[in-house]
């Protein structure tokens, strides 16, 4: 991902960490079909070799796939989030990295969990990504992909109080699934819900479940 899109990526997140991490680090207490998910994902990888939450953030899903017996650690391109993650998670590794050029060696992950993690990547630029995940993905391995479907682009100039220089991007599933069998998985299953009130922004959610062929 060049610096162009990283850049201000990185440097919204290094501004918002400490008050995302407050507002969102429980926020899967709240949310049942997610939970549900992750316990899935976690069987099918625990005991495989090391997971990936991609685009950790401060570290939630890296928490509970680790409560539910994955070996997991968190890759995330903000080190302000890095640190709230290190922060509230003192027993996970967590890890600096950049999803379009990962420093990680090929077939090396049992999985990859990706919750939200290309929702301020340009749709040109998820090919890359695909492809850099299954690069690292050992054969059979297993992606766990959550975003926001539909197809609006919001451009917020600030969030809770901090001034944001990114797009936040909604993506259709069969887009995302196309993207997903060119760069080398199938796709196991699609999962879609309606927002839950109160709890998230109000959006279509999607969850994939793809596997490395």
């Amino acid at each position: 991902m060049n610096d162009r899109i990283t850049k201000p990526i990185r440097e919204s997140y290094d501004r918002l960490a400490e008050e995302y991490a407050r507002r969102i680090f429980d926020e899967l207490q709240h949310k049942p079909l997610d939970r549900e998910l992750l316990d899935r994902f976690a069987k099918q990888v625990s005991g495989r070799g090391e997971v990936c939450d991609m685009g950790c953030g401060p570290g939630h899903v890296a928490r509970y796939l680790r409560d539910a017996g994955a070996s997991v650690f968190g890759l995330d391109l903000s080190l302000g989030m890095l640190k709230q993650a290190r922060k509230l998670n003192a027993d996970i590794p967590f890890r600096e990295g950049n999803m379009m050029s990962l420093d990680l060696a090929d077939g090396t992950l049992a999985g990859i969990a990706a919750f939200y993690a290309i929702v301020n990547i340009p749709k040109p630029s998820l090919l890359v990504i695909f492809r850099e995940m299954a690069r690292v993905l050992r054969s059979g391995g297993l992606l766990l992909l959550a975003f926001h479907a539909g197809d609006q682009v919001l451009q917020e100039e600030e969030l809770w109080g901090h001034k944001l220089s990114m797009s936040f991007l909604f993506f259709q599933p069969s887009e995302i699934q196309l993207d997903l069998e060119a760069a080398g998985f199938v796709i196991e299953e699609v999962v879609e819900r309606e927002p839950y009130p109160d709890v998230e922004y109000p959006s279509r959610r999607a969850y994939m479940f793809a596997r490395k062929t």
